[in-house]
């Protein structure tokens, strides 16, 4: 197998278990509707689990385009890679998403909120605010990228990493998961996005494009942030690639403010 393919396989599994989690919790008619935070968080952990034990041996499992671009910032990953590697999480995560519609058929026409079935797909803020909801994102993926990081400084009995992984999604989920629903993840969010946008599902309703900024260009920035920082204060290295990442993740934010006030505007919440 290519690191090409382990990498779609790897993202779609990883959706097909996060975003089937979501449509058991939220699709109407469900053995699983009303369950809590914790499912639908446990449900990710795993599922990034299982994806990464899917295609590590052969890709290294990034399954996010965060995580590369994290990677390529750090030195441990080459930056002729970059984009291949994200293409194939993007394909990844859109096949997971028409899996986890297949998954569900029946339930997508009983279900009456448009809400519960983009959030299958998408995640969406708890209080719209650009600023909040990209510092939240950064914030998510910086300690992903950072914990990742971690984990790889540290021996492990084999085939114990990507549980360890697994638990690290569940902390930041059930830890800072509840602003934005934690993307942390551009492909987790673009991909099945786009195909919420596509697939023929009754009374879905707005893909919210207008969000969509937000879990794209937070988990980049934080990736990126989270790998500048981490060679910073335990390798001490200080680099253009890292000033770029320092520079990147502030216009990202400056970009929340101007989003609020050409976008929001009135809707915008109070965040002081």
């Amino acid at each position: 197998m290519s690191e090409f393919l382990a990498e779609i396989v790897g993202t779609a599994i990883l959706i097909l278990f996060g975003g089937g989690v979501c449509a058991n919790v939220n699709l109407k008619g469900t053995l699983g509707k009303g369950a809590d935070w914790i499912v639908i968080s446990m449900g990710w952990g795993l599922a990034v689990m299982l994806g990464v034990y899917a295609a590590g041996n052969v890709s290294g499992a990034h399954l996010n385009p965060a995580v590369t671009l994290g990677f390529a910032i750090d030195g441990s990953f080459p930056w002729s890679k970059v984009v291949p590697f994200i293409i194939a999480q993007f394909i990844g995560a859109m096949i997971g998403a028409t899996l986890v519609w297949a998954s569900y058929l029946p339930h997508w026409k009983k279900t009456e909120d448009q809400g519960a079935k983009l959030g299958t797909f998408a995640t969406g803020p708890s209080y719209p605010n650009y600023v909040a909801n990209f510092l939240s994102e950064i914030i998510g993926t910086m300690i992903l990228v950072m914990g990742l990081l971690f984990i790889g400084t540290n021996k492990f009995t084999d085939g114990l990493n990507p549980l360890i992984v697994g638990l690290l999604i569940v902390a930041i989920g059930l830890s800072l998961g509840g602003a934005t629903g934690y993307a942390i993840n551009p492909a987790r969010d673009i991909g099945p996005r786009i195909m919420h946008m596509l697939l023929p599902i009754p009374g879905k309703g707005s893909s919210n494009w207008k969000y969509a900024i937000v879990p794209l260009l937070g988990p980049i920035a934080g990736g990126m942030f989270g790998a500048a920082l981490y060679n910073i204060l335990f390798k001490g290295i200080f680099n253009g690639f890292i000033i770029f990442a320092i520079i990147f993740t502030i216009v990202v934010v400056l970009l929340g403010i101007a989003l609020n006030k050409a976008i929001l505007k009135d809707e915008v919440a109070e965040i002081l």
